[in-house]
Order: structure tokens, then sequence, then C-alpha cells
């Protein structure tokens, strides 16, 4: 299975990347510069010298993802998601951002009028099972190798055999857990609570994450 990583020269899709290469998933690499991409690549491949890892534009790698994560920045998603509608009909659909914006020292949501980035995402992409995923999880941390990743990732959506094979796959990553989080709607809590993170992060100077008990 090839795992496609639109705007993966971010950190969070690099960090992503370098993850499930080092768990022996092949992973293509999409930016809107392919040279970005492929520089990416060239990097990522140094650090798991044994891993499949490809590059291209984005259409490139939606059409060569068999699963795909939607890893660039909130403001892009709706441009590239309209682009792409074609490509990503039938295909696993992974949103891992949110909207938020810091000001003052102080991160706050966007306000949307889908409620979530994750059911925005869905109605942009109606033929695409979106499923929301990874946006409690650092992208500093992903990108250490040696970091043992710790903490829960809540998984949401309206699509049972798309969650579960997410969860699946959050599970390749040591040792992350995956929580069922049940319909996408309830995205928008694990956005919000993303942002308390971020600053209870920003006031501590920390990187936290979220553990679910009783489960």
């Amino acid at each position: 299975m090839m795992l496609a990583f639109l705007g993966g020269t971010g950190a969070e899709g690099q960090g992503l990347a370098l993850r499930y290469a080092l768990a022996n998933e092949d992973v293509i690499i999409g930016s809107r510069e392919k040279d970005k991409a492929r520089k990416t690549a060239e990097k990522l491949q140094a650090l798991v010298p044994n891993a499949q890892i490809f590059y291209g534009s984005n259409i490139e790698a939606a059409v060569r993802g068999d699963l795909i994560f939607l890893t660039v920045p909130y403001e892009a998603e709706e441009d590239l998601l309209r682009i792409l509608r074609d490509h990503l009909f039938g295909k696993i659909v992974v949103n891992v951002g949110l909207a938020m914006k810091i000001q003052d020292g102080l991160a706050s949501t966007i306000e949307l009028e889908e409620r979530s980035v994750s059911a925005k995402c869905q109605s942009l992409i109606p033929g695409s099972y979106v499923v929301s995923a990874f946006q409690n999880i650092s992208a500093v941390e992903l990108l250490n190798s040696n970091h043992r990743m710790e903490g829960d990732v809540i998984v949401c959506s309206d699509y049972k055999e798309a969650k579960e094979r997410v969860m699946k796959l959050v599970e390749l990553i040591n040792d992350l857990r995956a929580i069922d989080g049940g319909p996408l709607q309830n995205a928008r809590f694990v956005e919000e609570l993303t942002v308390l993170l971020v600053n209870i992060n920003l006031r501590y100077k920390t990187r936290s994450a979220i553990k679910i008990i009783g489960v």
C-alpha cells in the first residue's frame, strides 16, 4: 500500500512519512513544488536507506497513493481539495490539520461553518472517506526518529472500515494507541482539544499529549 502525503514537505507530513517509512510502508511525498518534494524525499531516504520513498507533485501523489494524508496548512486545503477531488474519489483521506491561529502568545480556533476542518474536507470531497486523526501529535517528536512516541490518537470518521484501517496505521508507530472517537462530527472536539494542548505547550514550554484512561 502506498501512503501519500499531500503537502508532505511540512513538518507534520515529513514526520508521519518518516515514521511510516520506518514501519516499512511505501510513501510518496507530494508538494506544489516537485523539486521541494524531491529534496524532502532524499532527506528521508538518507534517514531510512532501505525504505521505498517516492516524490511528485500533489496531483501525482494523489493519483499514486492508495491512502492519502492531507498535511497542508488549513488555508491551503480548500483550493487543493477542489483541484484533486476527482483523483481522491473512493480513497481514504486522513485529515491531520485544524483551523488555529496564534496571536499575542495565545492559540485559538478559527470559526468554521462546518464546525471542524475534517467536516469541511468531507463536504469538499464527498466521494472520499475522510478520517480525522493525528491532530494532537507533535511534528517535532515525529521527526526525531530516536524519540519513542507516547500518547493516544483519537480517530473519527463516518466510515467504519476506513476508521479501522487508519487506527491500525496509528499503531504502527511505537507507542501510539488509536482510540475510536466515533463519527466525524466529533472531530471538532479533538481539534479544539488540540488548541488547548498548544496553549499548555506555550505556557509550559513543553510538548504535551493526551492519554485516555479506562480504555
